[in-house]
């Protein structure tokens, strides 16, 4: 679910991991439609390096 709003609404999946400067960032580079291939593509590195931090903190324990 988070992947298709990765590529749909970049600036707000942002929002959803907790990185509302980065969501800003990206509401602005997506207003323009140049903008929007590499929003996406910074979206979903985001998402991703954002799930390999939960399971590092899953692995050491750290809630």
């Amino acid at each position: 679910m988070r992947l298709l709003l990765a590529l749909l609404l970049p600036w707000f999946q942002f929002f959803t991991i907790g990185r509302p400067i980065a969501g800003i960032v990206c509401l602005v580079l997506q207003i323009t439609l140049i903008g929007w291939i590499p929003a996406a593509i910074w979206s979903v590195y985001a998402l991703s390096q954002y799930k390999t931090d939960q399971k590092i903190k899953n692995a050491i324990g750290e809630d």
